[in-house]
């Protein structure tokens, strides 16, 4: 039988109905609209469609977008100018900083020049050490997706073994401390892991994060296991025409989908939460700044 498919685009879309609510009921009664900056830097086709989809659903949940599309050449001097200014201004709550940025820009002094309280990604030290202690707060976009998914499917996580297949700053580590946090039994694989299929093969639920297209195969999975695809690759699509490519995860979907009880399809599963999550932060990190208490249907 095949596996059930956890279908994040709907997910993300009852959990931006959640968010515009509480939207809503943040300007009715604390007159408070929460404010997501976006900086994006050079033209990258991709980054381009991805900020312009965010900054869409940005005023589709009531709230203000404000993005800034800085040159390629822009330099370090003036990129962290523009996040002390976004720091500081009452009517954003949150800032965003697309990833990459240019190999002239140095990826930690920017991480660790935004305001922590307004760090919709989660990316700075103060954050990343409140996860690993277990202290209450936003966490990062693309976990807390994978968490609510996981959480919609199992009456309980606790005692589950699960395994993250990626070690990043983005995904693998936040990713086994929410799932730690749910008691389950943790094990991170990566690239210098020997013998990655029975390390993989014992896992209740599998987080494959590492950006290489297809690499879990169906005999890595136990069967009746949750496997959460994380990753996008795009690999050439000879049967749409010549030079024509399509969007697949780091697992062989159609033949898991015979093993695993529930997964996550690509495209059409991770993706969309992370950025219904992103809303979800600027309401926790607006509620945080006020001295409000956040909602606990849009946190860990």
């Amino acid at each position: 039988m095949s596996a059930n498919i956890i279908d994040g685009k709907a997910f993300a879309a009852k959990l931006c109905i959640r968010v515009g609510e509480h939207v809503a009921n943040l300007k009715a009664k604390h007159n408070i609209t929460p404010g997501l900056a976006v900086i994006i830097i050079g033209h990258d086709p991709a980054s381009q469609v991805y900020v312009r989809n965010k900054a869409k659903q940005t005023l589709e949940v009531g709230m203000n977008s404000f993005k800034y599309e800085l040159d390629e050449d822009v330099s370090e001097a003036d990129l962290l100018k523009l996040i002390d200014e976004l720091n500081v201004r009452d009517d954003v709550h949150g800032i965003l900083v697309q990833m990459p940025v240019p190999k002239h820009i140095n990826a930690t002094n920017i991480i660790n020049a935004l305001n922590p309280a307004k760090d919709v990604d989660m990316f700075h030290p103060l954050n990343a050490g409140k996860l690993m202690t277990g202290q209450v707060g936003p966490v990062s976009c693309t976990p807390l997706g994978c968490l609510m998914m996981l959480r919609d499917v199992h009456s309980s996580l606790e005692g589950k073994n699960a395994v993250v297949i990626g070690r990043s700053n983005l995904v693998g580590k936040p990713m086994a401390q929410l799932l730690l946090q749910q008691n389950c039994t943790v094990t991170m694989a990566h690239s210098r892991t020997i013998d990655l299929p029975p390390v993989v093969r014992l896992a209740d639920i599998v987080i494959a994060a590492v950006g290489r297209a297809k690499m879990v195969k169906a005999d890595w999975i136990k069967r009746g296991a949750t496997v959460i695809d994380v990753g996008i690759n795009r690999i050439d699509a000879p049967e749409k025409g010549e030079g024509k490519t399509r969007l697949v995860g780091d697992v062989d979907f159609d033949a898991v989908k015979e093993i695993a009880a529930y997964i996550t399809p690509v495209p059409g599963g991770v993706g969309p939460m992370t950025i219904a999550c992103l809303l979800a932060n600027t309401v926790t990190t607006t509620c945080l700044i006020n001295g409000l208490t956040p909602p606990k249907d849009l946190t860990a």
